[in-house]
């Protein structure tokens, strides 16, 4: 697969350092704080996209940098404490994953840079003053998810035809399921579908949000972006196959791991380009003065496999503009 690159949403933020500058790199040992929402699994995939940015620029870990990790195995409540944690260990920036853990951080310190990796509006929720200045000690990398739930909710539609009730499943602990949730009944009405919303704020909420789903006589489901979620993705899908209901991901790795659809930006990817920040900042620069970033490509992943079992016909016209078919 054509690995999709990321653009900077303002310009210059991505600008690649000559050679010659980035080969050059202080004789100190950099700590960088990893703050994740997730379990040791579940980050593997994020900590490795993240190594791979960092040695395109000459940090390799042992050698000229260490990680100091604090995960938060899908525990949020956690993740104040963990970056209290990251301040103490006096780390020289911090990467933030999800929003709960960019404002856990930000909270932790005024002071040490912190590069965040999320999915929803940081502005709308308060983290930054704008994309392009993001002012304070805070920037990164976001993908606007709520945008993205619209696409998904056509997308299902595409292979749904007579989809009329679609369920969402929200964190309501969450700072971004309001606009997440504006946007997908919006979308939805402008599809003649109806949305049938389903919380879960901790993995014991998950199989009773699954029988209201069926209550309501949800056609399919659509997982709005959230770190427990993530955590807890083997069994979401678990209960996705028990119920029989098409589901839409915004991460690639559930649709690999037996999900129907995926459309979004690569968490991957966009670990990676956290890496370009945490190069910066390490060279000396602001975190106020490198604009924020957005994905400008996305990417869509349908599984056959998932198709065949649920009974359904993926078009070809779809299949022919996905970035990945599982078969």
């Amino acid at each position: 697969m054509k690995r999709r690159e990321f653009i900077s949403l303002v310009g210059g933020a991505t600008v690649a350092w000559p050679l010659a500058v980035r080969a050059q790199q202080p004789s100190k040992v950099a700590r960088i704080g990893r703050l994740s929402p997730l379990s040791v699994a579940a980050e593997t995939p994020m900590l490795a996209a993240l190594r791979q940015g960092l040695s395109e620029f000459g940090w390799i870990e042992g050698r000229n940098f260490t990680f100091e990790l604090r995960l938060a195995e899908g525990n949020l409540n956690r993740l104040s404490q963990l970056a209290d944690d990251l301040v103490r260990a006096n780390v020289d920036v911090i990467v933030a994953g999800s929003s709960q853990g960019a404002w856990a951080a930000r909270n932790a310190t005024p002071t040490i840079p912190i590069v965040m990796v999320i999915v929803g509006d940081p502005i709308q929720g308060g983290l930054i003053a704008s994309l392009a200045r993001p002012g304070g000690n805070l920037t990164g990398v976001t993908a606007l998810g709520q945008v993205l739930n619209v696409k998904r909710l056509e997308l299902l539609k595409e292979i749904l035809p007579g989809l009329k009730r679609v369920a969402v499943l929200i964190n309501p602990a969450s700072p971004y399921t309001e606009p997440f949730v504006g946007e997908s009944e919006a979308g939805a009405r402008a599809l003649g579908m109806e949305v049938r919303v389903a919380e879960a704020r901790d993995p014991g909420d998950l199989d009773k949000a699954f029988g209201s789903m069926i209550n309501d006589r949800a056609d399919a489901l659509m997982v709005l972006p959230d770190p427990m979620f993530i955590a807890n993705g083997r069994r979401i899908l678990e209960l996705t196959t028990k119920y029989r209901l098409p589901s839409a991901f915004g991460e690639r790795e559930s649709v690999q791991a037996g999900g129907l659809l995926f459309y979004g930006a690569s968490l991957r990817d966009m670990y990676r380009r956290a890496a370009t920040y945490v190069d910066k900042i390490l060279k000396g620069a602001k975190p106020a003065d490198l604009p924020v970033e957005q994905p400008t490509t996305f990417e869509l992943a349908i599984n056959l496999r998932a198709a065949k079992a649920l009974g359904l016909d993926v078009p070809a016209t779809l299949l022919s503009r996905a970035d990945e078919v599982i078969e």
